[in-house]
């Protein structure tokens, strides 16, 4: 019997290793300061040897690579001003802001002064005056005539 679909094991992993080489030397490509392309010719055109010649490659003035060093490191970026041994705890420690975020130090202090009334008032009824007495506290007190 013939079968057509049958490309073996061997050729899966020749395959695998063929994409992953790609995907590697185009990031690695990218973190020495070259575009992904450079890289991903590279490891389409020459499979595991790409990657060897993008690895050989030096690194650009400025890049992630000569910044950070060869592998990423979690702890090297952190947005915000966070610590890098866990959250800030503490009355000491600044408050974190992003460039979203308004500076608390610029805002102007809030004003203890009331809101001014609506300048419509005749859309809006005044709340009923209750005008009667309060009834007295104790059955003693005598209320008033």
């Amino acid at each position: 019997m013939l079968a057509f679909a049958t490309i073996g094991s061997a050729a899966l992993y020749l395959l695998f290793i063929w994409l992953l080489s790609a995907a590697g030397a185009a990031w690695m490509a990218d973190r020495k300061g070259y575009t992904e392309r450079v890289g991903l010719l590279f490891g389409l055109v020459l499979s595991l040897i790409g990657f060897i010649i993008v690895l050989l490659l030096p690194g650009r003035p400025g890049s992630v690579w000569k910044l950070e060093g060869a592998f990423p490191n979690p702890g090297a970026r952190r947005p915000l001003g966070i610590p890098a041994l866990g959250p800030a705890t503490g009355a000491d420690t600044p408050e974190a802001t992003g460039p979203a975020l308004p500076d608390p130090t610029d805002a102007p202090p809030p004003s203890d002064t009331p809101a001014p009334p609506p300048s419509d008032t005749s859309a809006v009824s005044p709340p009923p005056s209750d005008t009667s007495p309060a009834p007295p506290p104790d059955g003693d007190a005598q209320a008033p005539s």
